[in-house]
């Protein structure tokens, strides 16, 4: 008989120890600079050329391009590896998890990428080092070198649906495994956040990793407070030796 499934569901909070910051949390952007939300907003970044210079702007200054993956995303690529079968569903848009060895038909992110860029006139894609070299040679705002409509991140922005496909992916994974840990989330944003209820409606343990209370605390098997970068790595530890 294989192995149990484990679906990782991952978050902001997973991504903090490679520099890239939580939008939600405490401290996160999005309490410091409400109008920062505006940036990635599709109805103003689409209506705006400020918004998008802005935008456009903000994604030169983050390090999601150049950050590395931690210890955390090493250890959910070191227990794939070890033959557990594992999915990744991810809020996150930074690309980490395959850089850390997950197989990308592995990883299903729900929130898109933002080491793509994708034209919203012709759906033309390009990579994001392209886009962001474009910005340094002076043009603030590039547009799509096809057909010259309005470029934007490969990224889901508020406002925007998330892909249907990939929404449906990660639900089989959440309603098919039997572990089901959900890392450096908040678990507030939907239909995202719903797939920890699906899980343990479905019969799978719930562990949540978070250092904040969520609002499917109450559903967990098991609820880790401790720092992400240590009490994940030493969680998969034992679910790979079979203790937990």
């Amino acid at each position: 008989m294989g192995k149990p499934l484990v679906a990782v569901f991952s978050g902001a909070g997973l991504s903090t120890d490679s520099g890239i910051p939580d939008y939600r949390g405490p401290a996160g952007l999005w309490r410091r600079e409400p109008d920062a939300e505006k940036l990635v907003t599709y109805a103003y970044y689409m209506s705006d050329p400020e918004v998008r210079r802005r935008s456009w702007r903000m994604r030169a200054e983050l390090a999601a391009l150049s950050a590395r993956p931690n210890a955390a995303h090493l250890a959910v690529a070191e227990l794939e590896r070890g033959g557990t079968p594992v999915r990744v569903i991810t809020q996150n848009v930074d690309g980490l998890h395959q850089l850390a060895g997950m197989p990308a038909r592995k990883v299903f992110e729900l929130h898109g990428t933002a080491r793509s860029v994708v034209c919203t006139a012709c759906d033309a894609r390009s990579g994001m080092d392209e886009a962001l070299a474009r910005l340094a040679a002076g043009d603030p705002d590039p547009a799509c070198l096809s057909c010259g409509g309005i470029l934007k991140t490969a990224t889901v922005m508020f406002g925007q649906r998330l892909d249907p496909q990939v929404l449906a992916q990660a639900v089989a994974v959440a309603k098919g495994c039997s572990v089901f840990i959900a890392v450096g989330s908040t678990l507030q944003v939907q239909p995202a956040a719903s797939l920890a209820g699906m899980a343990a409606e479905a019969g799978a343990r719930l562990i949540i990793v978070n250092a904040e209370e969520t609002p499917y605390d109450s559903l967990a098997d098991e609820v880790v407070r401790e720092p992400i970068g240590t009490a994940l790595p030493a969680l998969l530890g034992r679910l790979a030796a079979g203790e937990a």
